[in-house]
């Protein structure tokens, strides 16, 4: 089917609205195979009513992957004060693990790959499973998780600690990544989250840590991950060290690599053989000679003096303030982020619970432009969609260039506007078709929508977390598409 230029998009004709519209509305019962679930109560809402975005609109907008119809209310049911409810919600949001997620989780218990142990079982796949199962298991957490903070925090981490699954290995030891390093430690504490993906098959892999090695003085190590995990993972490009500093952390993490023979398939394991065993002097601080197995030690002493630096703090601190305060954060809210940051050891958790207490938090709103994968969540979380995120769903995604665990360069997707500027066409056309009931696998259901918010005005307002103007519900109702065009317009696509 031909998709959709803008000018088309616009004029696009009520005939086909109806036709969505028609095979959108049928009974729930017809909504059970993509699922699995039996119904869940979808009651009447009330959505935001300022002609503003208010606390509650910003905070769904910046710690989820968009406000689902019912949500703003039930924040503001939390307290008499809305300052007060937010805090309750961000609380409840921090406390992931006490958030009962049963129904998300059912949905991604299809993924069977996903549970593979030992990691030796994801070689008995094809990658192409591996790698269908982890990205349909993502988005489907993305839209459907209860746990939505921390599942935001996940996608930040994954890209803090990229790894692109096409290369080499990674396509069967990604999926463990994930699973083993970066869910566990989302919001925990970052020296040992920063201690697991340092030791993670995949990023071993991924930046050539098991290719270090160093059987004699002459030997050069391979300087690939030391360099980023200085530059990406820890202190930042400006964070102070040198290239001695990488030539010597590259001599600490030498004799590292993955076992592949019989029950060893997998298995991180460090050879005394291949590792440099002299002296070492990192960032001021003397690693000692070490022989045989106690050379491990090295790799701890490079992560706790990494992990402690105070150019971590900051490096932290800016890369979460530009994701949830702006593309350009300012210096008084990443030097709040980055004292707590250091005063408690690296808790994420803390860290972020004063970052969404700064004032440059909660009064900056509507100026951070959705990634991708962002936007497309969040389109199917305001309409309350019911999907199989099969592939039809996922192919938009990645013709927005947003794939999950795709991302080439160490560095990892950028979240500021201008690289998610170039999708706005196929943003377009994925909001279209959305609408249309035109993705496989995919159903809304308008009229049932549009009755509990009241009318389509109130619609139009949960979906752009305010009143609309009498523009913005002139061009709706003139579009045939009026759901599309709500969630093609910049109101809905900046947050």
């Amino acid at each position: 089917m031909m998709e959709l230029d803008r000018r088309q998009f616009l004029q696009a004709g009520g005939t086909a609205a109806v036709l969505g519209t028609a095979g959108c509305d049928a009974p729930h019962k017809a909504l059970w195979p993509y699922t699995g679930l039996p119904n869940e109560a979808k009651p009447p809402f009330a959505p935001p009513s300022g002609d503003s975005i208010d606390l509650a609109t910003h905070t769904l907008n910046r710690l989820t992957f968009g406000a689902r119809p019912g949500q703003h209310e039930r924040i503001l049911r939390l307290a008499r004060r809305e300052e007060d409810a937010v805090d309750k919600f961000i609380d409840e949001q921090l406390a992931s693990e006490k958030i009962n997620d049963d129904r998300a989780e059912f949905r991604v218990k299809k993924f069977e790959t996903l549970a593979l142990a030992p990691i030796g079982e994801f070689y008995e796949f094809r990658p192409h499973i591996l790698r269908e199962e982890l990205t349909r298991a993502t988005l489907t957490r993305a839209v459907y998780s209860e746990r939505q903070l921390y599942e935001v925090m996940v996608r930040f981490w994954s890209d803090h600690f990229n790894i692109d699954i096409s290369k080499g290995e990674c396509k069967w030891l990604k999926p463990a990544d994930d699973r083993d390093v970066i869910r566990p430690h989302a919001l925990g504490k970052f020296p040992e989250l920063l201690a697991a993906s340092a030791r993670s098959q995949a990023m071993l892999t991924f930046l050539d840590g098991r290719e270090n090695r160093v059987r004699k003085p002459e030997d050069r190590p391979n300087e690939n991950y030391a360099r980023e995990l200085l530059e990406l993972h820890t202190l930042g490009i400006h964070g102070g060290y040198t290239q001695q500093d990488v030539m010597e952390i590259a001599r600490c993490l030498s004799g590292w690599r993955i076992g592949r023979g019989l029950f060893q398939v997998g298995k991180v394991q460090f050879e005394p053989g291949l590792h440099d065993n002299r002296t070492k002097t990192v960032l001021g601080e003397t690693i000692p000679v070490r022989t045989g197995r106690d050379g491990r030690k090295d790799f701890d002493d490079v992560l706790r003096i990494v992990a402690a630096h105070p150019s971590t703090g900051r490096h932290i601190a800016s890369k979460l303030c530009q994701r949830f305060i702006a593309d350009e954060p300012p210096a008084a809210a990443i030097d709040t982020v980055a004292r707590e940051f250091t005063k408690t050891k690296g808790d994420i958790r803390e860290t972020l619970r004063a970052l969404f207490a700064t004032d440059e938090f909660r009064g900056t709103r509507g100026n951070k432009f959705k990634q991708p994968l962002h936007f497309l969540a969040s389109a199917l979380r305001g309409i309350d969609a019911e999907s199989d995120v099969g592939r039809p769903l996922v192919n938009y995604l990645e013709r927005m260039g947003h794939m999950p665990f795709e991302y080439p360069a160490p560095d990892g997707y950028p979240t500021h506007a201008e690289p998610s500027m170039s999708t706005l066409l196929w943003r377009w056309n994925f909001a279209a078709k959305l609408a249309q009931g035109q993705i496989k696998g995919t159903r809304i259901q308008h009229e049932r929508l549009t009755k509990r918010a009241g009318d389509s005005a109130k619609l139009a307002a949960h979906l752009l977390g305010r009143q609309p103007s009498d523009d913005e519900l002139a061009a709706a109702k003139a579009s045939g598409n009026p759901i599309g065009l709500l969630l093609s317009s910049p109101g809905f696509q900046w947050s």
